[in-house]
């Protein structure tokens, strides 16, 4: 077996094990319905149910719909809060894009290639000529978000 194909069928395989070891997106976690085991316990409304079936019957995915309104606006809060961060560093390299040195066209030499590799060979070779007066506007090469590379490519595409 090769060294690409076991790489391969090794991607494979942790994916597969990925994807099947995630818990429903909408059920609780066995902590949490533990918790909530718990606080039943206390208040002595079990009705002689066991950990199992208070589980089968309170923290299902299904009978999550019936839990408290109340939950739901605690988690969105923060999901808004970490919306805006990306928002935050997107419009960042936009504005640093602006301040960076661009080539307007595919270099001639690398014309006869195929376009994709053309434009990113162009912007690697203007990128590397503006490390040294540093004009690429605080962008690395590639960075999450969009990076020079990205900035690049989009306007030697066009768009």
């Amino acid at each position: 077996m090769t060294v690409v194909a076991r790489a391969g069928l090794a991607a494979v395989l942790l994916g597969c094990a990925t994807a099947f070891s995630l818990p429903s997106a909408h059920a609780m976690t066995v902590k949490e319905c533990h918790e909530k085991f718990k606080e039943a316990k206390a208040a002595n409304t079990l009705k002689g149910q066991s950990f199992k079936e208070f589980k089968a019957s309170s923290c299902d995915a299904s009978s999550d719909a019936a839990t408290p309104a109340a939950a739901a606006p605690t988690k969105a809060a923060p999901a808004s809060a970490e919306a805006a961060t990306p928002a935050k560093t997107a419009a960042t390299s936009v504005a640093e894009a602006s301040n960076a040195t661009l080539p307007t066209a595919i270099a001639p030499q690398y014309a006869k290639l195929t376009p994709g590799k053309a434009r990113m060979k162009t912007c690697l070779d203007q990128y590397n000529s503006n490390k040294a007066s540093n004009a690429n506007g605080g962008l690395k090469w590639i960075e999450k978000g969009g990076g020079y590379y990205s900035v690049c490519n989009k306007r030697l595409k066009g768009e």
